[in-house]
């Protein structure tokens, strides 16, 4: 195809960074030839932070970035800046911290502009065109005319931005308690939504950290209310058309208030965690639609999300072309009913009862986006058929539909793979096979930690973030370190090979050197070998993934307790002990950190199995909901702290301890759960 346009992004193997290298705009990537072009012209930077599966930024683009005319304004005034928020999150975080000083809020796209000097000015979210316009020639003439009056602003903005992801050694003791816990949940009660499950709020996120962490709270205290209220959270999820049942997966979030319409992009890190959640609440409830979930979404991850060498792509757009051609949000995924007469035959009445083509399935544009709203025993009831009929149909259902839909224009895949999003995905295949112990999952788990090991670990013990087309780019972030050890911890906790373990250690001790911060005693997000942007900020409020200083802070935890290291436990309780005055008062922006707390609140179990059956011992364990507890094994002798001089030859012992004291070695498994349970 011939292009009336081309820039500087063509160079780069971003899906979102090349959607625009045909623009008008004379786009630039992130890197600093870029910002010392700008500041050798002494020009205004204009930064625009987005990403592929995002609806609003392909809005704008069309609107804007594609317009001659605001090409000529953007050219003239400034030096154009495009980044992928996904390949740099460091950039994102700094910016977005500005937008939402500047104005309350934030979102993307981002649009910011900034000084030569990288400092921002003035920024906001998606623009018209026309205001657009005028909000750059407002700016470039102020630059022009009054320069210092910026200056002036970017010195109180970046202040603000410096003190925003702060946070100070916290002196006083570090006391954590049960009561703590208590109280924190009590206060986030006040806003669960106990009709539709999840927060009272449109749109609905699925935050499935917060759920994680309630459903463990729930189990250790035997609060059945909270129980639940987490299982009717996870049903409405399941049934709402935020869930893919024709191909498995879930979307990015609801616009309404129940789970029905969803925003259509489906994200590898909400699936990978979504994947642990309902493997743990199987075990909890052994609820089958939560294995149904489970099943279908590890089907559509390795069907359409997964490369040859066992890596991830990182995302599905929301938007596909229609019959006519043009890019509709949801194009993809919804139905029309007399398509589905077509091909559903005789099956249409029974199939519209079960997903609502109806009044309540009902969208926008006689389109229907497939929602449940009751469960299987009453349709059985209804249409007078057995359990095996109804699941034998809805098999047939979706292969039809599958097939038809595959037919469709595909939503655009980006399919650049993250290491971080990569490792949630690798840690989600290794919590379904420890409950349903599908082999499949622990080939796709074992692939994904080589193609870490192998292609993103640098020879320097490092890690890269990005990867694509056979080419390992961007140093990593906290996030990459932080998400990869708890991977490579949980893939060990199965396997038992050690240098699964050994690794996690090496990756650790490369973040002491390179990430820590020596007066928090936190880590920092980025590097101290990367270039230094406006501020270095800590990432400590756990969002819809984690904080990567709270998966931080659990990696130490168990590493202390492998490696018996003092440094490693020293630090976990104070990376803790610095958060703990925030929790209380937000606790939904916390839950990672709460979940630690729990190590120190409840007991916790170091449970060391070996001998030569250490592995179907470890099958038979996982069988048990048993979250405060970490495992090390082998079936030879083995110097570990946890086990060593433990090896018998004659048959495999269980041991297990809780702080520093053990009980008598056993060999049965009940026998081990009955301790870990008193």
């Amino acid at each position: 195809m011939d292009y009336q346009h081309t820039n500087d992004l063509i160079h780069e193997t971003s899906p979102y960074l090349l959607q625009h290298a045909h623009n008008p705009v004379n786009w630039n990537a992130w890197n600093n030839k870029t910002l010392a072009k700008a500041k050798e012209e002494n020009k205004l930077i204009l930064i625009s932070v987005g990403y592929a599966a995002c609806h609003w930024c392909h809005v704008m683009e069309h609107e804007s970035f594609e317009d001659s005319l605001v090409a000529q304004v953007m050219n003239k005034n400034f030096t154009n800046i495009k980044v992928d928020r996904e390949e740099r999150p460091d950039v994102d975080q700094v910016y977005m911290n500005a937008v939402q000083l500047m104005t309350g809020s934030g979102g993307w796209p981002m649009n910011v502009i900034a000084l030569p000097d990288g400092r921002p000015v003035w920024g906001g979210t998606y623009f018209k065109k026309e205001q657009w316009i005028s909000a750059l020639n407002q700016i470039s003439k102020l630059y022009i005319d009054d320069p210092k009056k910026l200056y002036d602003y970017a010195d109180k903005l970046e202040q603000g931005i410096k003190s925003i992801n702060i946070v100070n050694l916290n002196t006083d003791e570090p006391v954590f308690e049960k009561n703590f816990l208590d109280v924190a949940v009590k206060n986030w009660s006040d806003h669960f939504d106990n009709k539709e499950g999840g927060m009272r709020a449109t749109p609905k996120f699925m935050m499935p950290n917060n759920y994680h962490f309630l459903l463990r709270y729930a189990s250790q205290n035997n609060d059945k209310k909270l129980l639940d209220f987490v299982n009717l959270t996870l049903t409405k999820m399941a049934y709402g058309g935020i869930f893919d049942h024709v191909g498995g997966g879930f979307s990015r979030y609801s616009t309404d208030s129940k789970w029905h319409v969803p925003h259509f992009e489906k994200m590898l890190y909400d699936n990978a965690q979504l994947v642990s959640l309902y493997s743990d609440a199987y075990l909890v409830t052994k609820n089958e639609l939560y294995k149904n979930v489970v099943t279908q979404t590890l089907d559509y991850i390795s069907r359409d999300m997964t490369t040859k060498n066992g890596a991830f792509y990182s995302s599905l757009d929301a938007d596909s072309t229609n019959p006519e051609g043009k890019l509709e949000e949801g194009a993809f995924y919804v139905w029309q009913k007399e398509e589905l007469k077509t091909l559903l035959k005789d099956d249409f009445n029974l199939f519209s009862d079960y997903y609502n083509i109806n009044n309540y399935g009902l969208w926008e544009h006689s389109n229907y986006v497939l929602i449940r709203n009751a469960d299987a025993a009453a349709i059985i009831d209804k249409y007078k058929i057995t359990k095996e009929d109804l699941d034998s149909k809805i098999k047939n259902w979706k292969k039809t539909l599958l097939d038809i839909r595959n037919k469709r224009a595909k939503p655009r895949l980006d399919d650049k793979t993250l290491t971080s999003w990569n490792a949630l995905m690798l840690k989600a295949y290794v919590n379904a096979y420890s409950v349903f112990n599908a082999k499949s999952y622990l080939h796709a788990a074992e692939k994904n930690a080589a193609f870490i090991k192998e292609n993103q670990l640098r020879k320097d013990g490092g890690l890269n973030h990005s990867y694509k087309n056979g080419k390992s780019t961007i140093n990593g972030y906290l996030e990459d370190y932080a998400a990869t050890i708890d991977a490579y911890l949980a893939l060990y906790e199965i396997t038992l090979s050690e240098k699964w373990l050994t690794t996690a250690k090496d990756l650790t001790d490369y973040t002491f050197i390179h990430f820590f911060d020596s007066t928090s005693k936190m880590f920092f997000f980025t590097s101290n070998l990367d270039s230094d942007l406006v501020s270095r900020s800590i990432e400590y409020r756990d969002n819809v993934i984690p904080a990567s200083n709270s998966i931080m802070a659990k990696n130490l935890f168990k590493l202390s307790h492998y490696f018996d290291n003092d440094h490693y436990r020293n630090t976990a309780v104070t990376i803790l002990n610095n958060v703990k005055p925030e929790i209380q008062e937000s606790p939904s922006g916390y839950s990672n950190w709460l979940d630690l707390m729990m190590n120190y609140t409840h007991p916790y179990y170091e449970v060391a199995i070996v001998g030569k059956d250490a592995k179907q011992k470890i099958l038979e364990l996982n069988k048990t909901y048993l979250p405060n507890k970490l495992i090390a094994g082998s079936i030879s002798e083995n110097n570990l702290p946890l086990l060593e001089n433990r090896y018998n030859p004659n048959t495999t012992l269980i041991y297990v301890c809780v702080n520093r004291a053990c009980k008598l070695p056993v060999s049965e498994v009940k026998q081990a759960i009955k301790f870990l349970k008193e």
